[in-house]
């Protein structure tokens, strides 16, 4: 039986699972739309811009672990998906984008909002389609969900001219695939684990090093597993929040440019470290050179381009940090670790963040230190946060005390602003349990501000945080720091009213500028049924510590002012 382009697409969104779609039509993507209605049981989310739309699969995908959609239309709708793309693509999430495209007739005339697609999505795509011939699109679709989540995730872009979606073929789509060249890594051998074993039993001060490779595959489980059975202390990039809880008596939290103390002194200490999931950023490493230049390092990765790429790896595992795990821990058991562990807690007690619950402050004073607290005491942490990008950001990870895998979502690798606020759409689609909370500077927000109509049309349960400290903070800090606090481009000397903007929207909001107000406002967000904004009023000049400077050596770490 001959089916239409369109009706082959949701008929392999139905076959992959998909309940909602993120996208925003357009002229080359009305026939995909009309076939929606068709369709009731796929629900469209349609966002106010196509960024958002990349974003909110992007969140979506975080929480799920499942390939999210994104449908855009030709020319800027298809542009205006590249930097959510991106985002996706560098942090290793699975995603689907479909992107309408001019008649094949047309396409290198210069049509109206005619553009390469494939060659600007190429690099910032794990593959990508140009659908000439309508028989090719049941096993491209098959395809695109299959390469998107498998190996390492990422986002796969189909673009499909308008003449397409209207055609018809018999061709169905394929119960299996074959993909000559790709193909997934093997299992660890029993060689490698044993080998593993062997270089850890012989470590002193061993160090897990975990990052988002641990909550992608779901193994936060196992290197709990693993940690205890060896009583080895685990410290985690910012996208490895959650992997393991953070009151757990082993967990060093986050290290790197703005970790905590102890991770990254212990960095300083370790004859080994244990690579899970993670690459060796470099606002991990600071100065390259010097870092774990004395330890041996274990690195495990699906992606066999990160091992050796910055630091050299005594052992490289290429393979999925789960299955890893399953098999070390059948070979784990006590190591002679004691002193170690008593080192890092001595450091941990001499070094500790400040606690903004009982630090002295005046009656106008608010800091983002204490906000962050609140949020994570009065929710138990049973919440999913959201981050956009910059000081917030470094203050929820220090802060917020994460006990869940994926119930934290931020851009790591590409660093995006504007991201938290879309990004929350999609987490609330999938989070039927809990609540979504979405920090953001006031610069950032201001990036994909028109989401609160969305947020609004389908009363998304969304507690939606603006911190405004009248400036893009991070890149002030810098300034402040290393420019001799020449202010250029930084002051944000003209911004709205987020309460009223909020309102007109028809979100109530709240501004808080005391910190007696902060509770009960939080309290009171809680309780709310949809959506909310809580505007916290901050100093524009609150700094984020730790801080390693750019390219420093870990050794040099400021804890804190006037140091």
């Amino acid at each position: 039986m001959e089916k239409k382009g369109t009706e082959i697409i949701l008929q392999a969104l139905k076959e992959e699972g998909v309940k909602y779609v993120f996208g925003y039509p357009g002229g080359c993507v009305i026939p995909l739309f009309d076939e929606f209605l068709n369709h009731p049981e796929i629900e469209m989310i349609r966002v106010r811009h196509e960024q958002a739309a990349a974003h909110a699969a992007d969140g979506y995908a975080r929480v799920s672990g499942r390939a999210a959609v994104v449908i855009a239309t030709s020319g800027p709708g298809a542009t205006n998906t590249i930097t959510g793309i991106a985002t996706a693509a560098l942090d290793s999430i699975p995603m689907v984008i479909i992107t309408g495209q001019v008649r094949r007739k047309v396409i290198g005339t210069n049509a109206f909002q005619e553009i390469n697609v494939l060659g600007i999505s190429r690099p910032v795509t794990k593959h990508n389609y140009l659908v000439k011939d309508i028989t090719n699109l049941p096993r491209i679709l098959k395809e695109a969900f299959y390469i998107a989540q498998t190996g390492r995730p990422g986002p796969v872009l189909i673009d499909i001219p308008v003449d397409i979606q209207t055609q018809t073929t018999d061709v169905n789509i394929p119960a299996k695939i074959d993909i000559p060249g790709y193909v997934l890594p093997e299992k660890v051998s029993a060689e490698d684990l044993h080998q593993v074993w062997d270089m850890i039993q012989h470590a002193s001060r061993p160090v897990i090093y975990a990052g988002g490779g641990v909550n992608l595959t779901n193994a936060g489980a196992e290197l709990l597993e693993f940690a205890e059975k060896c009583n080895i202390p685990v410290t985690t990039t910012l996208l490895g929040l959650g992997c393991i809880p953070e009151d757990h008596e082993l967990a060093l939290g986050m290290l790197g440019m703005h970790g905590q103390y102890t991770a990254n002194i212990a960095m300083t200490r370790t004859d080994l470290v244990i690579v899970l999931g993670a690459r060796f950023d470099d606002r991990v490493t600071g100065k390259v050179e010097t870092f774990l230049a004395q330890s041996k390092i274990i690195h495990v990765d699906i992606d066999p381009s990160v091992i050796n790429k910055i630091k050299e790896a005594n052992i490289g595992i290429i393979g999925d940090v789960k299955d890893f795990l399953i098999g070390l821990n059948k070979l784990a058991g006590p190591l002679e670790t004691e002193l170690w562990v008593d080192e890092v807690k001595k450091t941990q007690k001499a070094h500790p963040l400040k606690n903004y619950d009982k630090e002295p402050m005046a009656e106008n004073e608010l800091r983002p230190e204490y906000i962050i607290g609140q949020f994570s005491k009065y929710t138990k942490s049973e919440v999913v946060v959201v981050t956009d990008v910059g000081q917030h950001q470094m203050f929820v990870a220090l802060y917020f005390k994460f006990k869940k895998a994926r119930s934290h979502l931020s851009s790591g690798g590409l660093g995006t602003m504007g991201y938290s606020l879309p990004a929350s759409i999609g987490a609330a689609y999938w989070v039927k349990n809990r609540r979504i909370i979405s920090f953001s500077g006031d610069g950032g927000f201001q990036m994909n501000i028109q989401e609160l109509a969305t947020i609004r049309n389908y009363n998304l349960p969304i507690i939606i945080v603006v911190f405004n400290n009248g400036n893009l903070g991070m890149v002030k800090q810098w300034q402040d720091f290393f420019w001799n606090s020449r202010h250029s481009g930084t002051i944000l000397d003209v911004n709205p009213d987020f309460v009223k903007v909020a309102e007109a929207y028809g979100i109530p909001g709240f501004r808080i500028s005391k910190k007696k107000e902060v509770p009960e406002l939080i309290k009171k967000a809680l309780k709310t049924k949809g959506p909310i904004l809580l505007e916290f009023v901050l100093d524009k000049d609150a700094h984020v510590y730790p801080m390693i400077p750019p390219g420093d050596e870990i050794k040099n770490i400021i804890e804190g002012a006037g140091q």
